[in-house]
């Protein structure tokens, strides 16, 4: 039988086809098993994919997504496919990055939030995109993000 906790969940254990637009996917919850416990969940996305809204040329980011959860956590499948939604959607660097982290907010109000975009460079230059939603709690471990900084061909 399956766990009535889950039974709002529309996307997981489903085919689901990559939504057209990230404001037309949907950011899927469930319940923090351990609310009141400062822990930090990480979703690292190598592969992040984005449109210049200038040129219509692909953008590229490595994306690491930090949140200490309150009471709900993000269902993995419904981030994945709302962070492919970006695939057609023309957007800044900045504003594909900060976007990511208030529409996280808005489903989860996390303790606490971070996002770091660490973009590809386009005409010679990386622009890395950071954005923090206030102090991490006291006492978390917040391990680097490790993403190296652009070397080139170094």
């Amino acid at each position: 039988m399956a766990d009535a906790r889950y039974e709002q969940l529309t996307l997981l254990g489903k085919t689901s086809p990559i939504p057209a637009s990230p404001a037309e996917a949907a950011l899927e919850t469930v319940a923090n098993p351990h609310p009141g416990t400062a822990y930090l969940v990480r979703f690292a996305c190598p592969e992040f994919t984005t449109l210049c809204p200038v040129t219509g040329q692909p953008d590229f980011a490595h994306l690491v997504i930090d949140y200490v959860p309150a009471k709900l956590l993000v269902e993995s499948k419904s981030l994945k496919l709302f962070l492919a939604a970006f695939r057609n959607h023309s957007g800044f660097h900045e504003g594909c990055t900060v976007a990511i982290a208030k529409r996280l907010e808005q489903a989860l109000t996390p303790a606490w939030l971070r996002i770091g975009g660490y973009w590809y460079p386009r005409g010679g230059m990386p622009i890395d995109v950071f954005y923090q939603s206030g102090q991490p709690p006291e006492g978390l471990w917040l391990p680097d993000q490790g993403v190296q900084p652009y070397r080139g061909r170094g």
